[in-house]
């Protein structure tokens, strides 16, 4: 491949530059420590203080428990969110994650786990053992 296009260029250099933020965010320590659910209601809460519908996401941490990446993974309704762990641990794989933290905001302010919430937790942490993926808490943000 001869005559690379200017765009294909500027693709390339821009995955470069990314790719060199996201390490040195890591060495140097930039990435937000999330090791207690406190610091994930924190980073999290001003984001999700005006949705109205229930948003699942998941954050994805290194062994040392700094964040590597983030992905929404659904969008719901005001009292209810539909996962499968197929979408959470796909974006763990690529973002190869040690470990997960799953948070979602329940638009009513009340941050009480329902039953759907707890028996989804508890299959995502199932699946996260077999891939040897921790699954560390699922956090549920309210007012």
């Amino acid at each position: 491949m001869r005559g690379r296009s200017g765009c294909d260029k500027a693709v390339t250099l821009a995955a470069a530059f990314e790719l060199a933020q996201r390490l040195a965010r890591e060495l140097h320590g930039d990435a937000p420590l999330l090791d207690t659910p406190e610091r994930v209601a924190d980073f999290l809460r001003d984001e999700t203080r005006l949705q109205h519908v229930e948003r699942l996401q998941a954050l994805f941490l290194n062994t040392r428990r700094r964040l590597i990446g983030r992905q929404a993974i659904a969008d719901g309704t005001l009292d209810s969110v539909l996962v499968h762990p197929r979408e959470v641990f796909k974006a763990a794989i690529t973002a190869n994650a040690a470990a997960v933290l799953l948070a979602h905001n329940h638009p009513s302010g009340d941050p009480t786990p329902s039953e759907a919430d707890i028996k989804v937790t508890r299959d995502l942490i199932r699946a996260g053992q077999l891939l040897r993926i921790e699954v560390l808490d699922r956090v549920i943000l309210g007012h």
